[in-house]
């Protein structure tokens, strides 16, 4: 049976959930998509949502210069330095990098160093 690429990166998607649950510290989730980024802090049980940012923000698309701009590093690096700021505005200094079965490469790297540079401990 042939996995389509979506099923492929949902399936090591999973298998990192398994794995972060078990090191009981808040999720730091990122989803992309071929125009946004999104960054999203998810407390340690899974059942809240602390934090939230993405380039579908007006703010950010206007610190950004407009629509369709949300798909580039630039981008995603202004996202992880609002997740780091608002990960710490909800207490949170330790988060474990759920990177959803997506490659650490371009825009998911890009995201995570600037939110390492803010501050995130991961």
């Amino acid at each position: 049976m042939m996995l389509t690429k979506k099923e492929q990166r949902l399936r090591r998607a999973r298998q990192t959930r398994i794995r972060i649950s078990k090191q009981e510290v808040a999720r730091l989730s990122v989803n992309r998509t071929n125009t946004h980024i999104y960054a999203t802090l998810v407390s340690v049980d899974g059942a809240t949502v602390l934090a939230s940012a993405s380039t579908v923000e007006a703010a950010v698309r206007a610190s950004l210069g407009g629509a369709g701009k949300g798909a580039t590093t630039t981008a995603a690096a202004a996202i992880g330095t609002r997740i780091a700021e608002k990960a710490k505005a909800a207490g949170v200094e330790r988060v474990a990098f759920d990177r959803a079965g997506f490659a650490y490469h371009g825009r998911v790297k890009a995201l995570a160093e600037a939110a390492r540079t803010a501050g995130l401990q991961f």
